[in-house]
């Protein structure tokens, strides 16, 4: 089973709950990046702890994209 964990524009990032995993779509740079257990609690840690004040579909893309520098994989189509 999978769940939509957040969607903008820009992000979509799945909530696989059995196997304790997110994975990153980033849909504009079509790439992605799969975390699973400690690193996948900690990203979820820190999209639910950006304050109130400033949760906003930008501050959340703009934390995604430091996640993802260097580490998202392009996404190939064949």
């Amino acid at each position: 089973m999978m769940n939509i964990f957040y969607n903008s524009p820009h992000y979509v990032i799945v909530a696989y709950p059995l196997q304790q995993g997110l994975e990153l779509v980033d849909k504009i740079d079509s790439r992605s990046l799969f975390v699973l257990g400690p690193l996948a609690r900690e990203l979820r840690k820190a999209i639910v702890e950006v304050p109130a004040d400033d949760r906003s579909q930008e501050s959340i893309d703009a934390l995604l994209d430091e996640y993802c520098a260097g580490a998202a994989r392009p996404i190939i189509r064949h």
